[in-house]
């Protein structure tokens, strides 16, 4: 048995017997982890409302050796969801929440359990402090959603087209034969990406999360990475996300 403190970032918690919860969350250096909750529901001493997605702070739990669940003891929180709606009206508050959710939730879906990804956390928590500012929560969700790819080796690549090599900068196609970005001439497809939209994507490669929340970007170009990402997170995890409904239905 040992006691571990650590970074983390809670991701999902669901109902254990009658007070307590499962808490899936993720650590930097011990990957995903789940654990009880005792009385959870009741203890705001220890918990309070740090167990809401996307919260992160410094986890304090014991793992026993050849089981699966820890024992999380205490979470103290660094930086919490509700800190997204801070200074927005409320419609953007509420889908700035919704968002935060739909981040815990793919996170979530690519964290393996017990195996650390450092990249995926860093990732996920300067997204996470990120979404205090602000600035547009849509645009931090499709950068968000290009890192994750990205990091992943989902992400086609931007340099140029796949089948001749030409330079991308009047957009691209997202060729459903192999999910690799062509020019217009090479590129066989419905998902096309404006040369506005490619644009953008290329300054998110290079810029940081708290940059892209005010790079002003049109609601087209939002809408037509929307569909693009949509389309290759589904391709990879072999359904839809279902948080992003939630945060379509909560639009304006």
């Amino acid at each position: 048995m040992r006691t571990i403190v650590a970074d983390a970032i809670v991701l999902r918690t669901y109902r254990y017997a009658e007070a307590d919860r499962i808490v899936v969350f993720l650590t930097e250096h011990q990957g995903k982890k789940r654990g009880v909750a005792k009385n959870a529901t009741k203890s705001r001493r220890r918990f309070g409302g740090a167990l809401e997605p996307f919260t992160r702070g410094r986890v304090t739990y014991v793992e026993r050796e050849g089981r699966e669940l820890v024992r999380l003891d205490r979470i103290e929180p660094v930086t919490s969801p509700m800190q997204s709606s801070a200074g927005r009206v409320d419609g953007d508050a509420a889908r700035a929440l919704g968002y935060t959710s739909y981040f815990a939730e793919l996170v979530d879906e690519w964290a393996p359990d017990a195996m650390a990804n450092e990249r995926l956390y860093r990732l996920a928590a300067s997204v996470g402090d990120a979404m205090s500012r602000a600035g547009s929560a849509e645009s931090l969700a499709r950068y968000f959603e290009f890192w994750l790819l990205r990091l992943e080796g989902v992400y086609p690549a931007l340099s140029a087209c796949a089948r001749c090599g030409r330079t991308l900068v009047d957009g691209a196609v997202l060729d459903p034969g192999d999910w690799q970005f062509a020019c217009a001439r090479c590129g066989h497809g419905a998902l096309t990406v404006s040369r506005d939209a490619f644009g953008w994507l290329c300054r998110a490669a290079a810029e940081t999360p708290a940059a892209i929340t005010d790079d002003g970007a049109s609601v087209e170009v939002m809408r037509e990475l929307e569909v693009v990402h949509a389309r290759l997170i589904a391709m990879h995890l072999e359904r839809d996300v279902r948080s992003a409904r939630v945060v379509r239905e909560l639009r304006p």
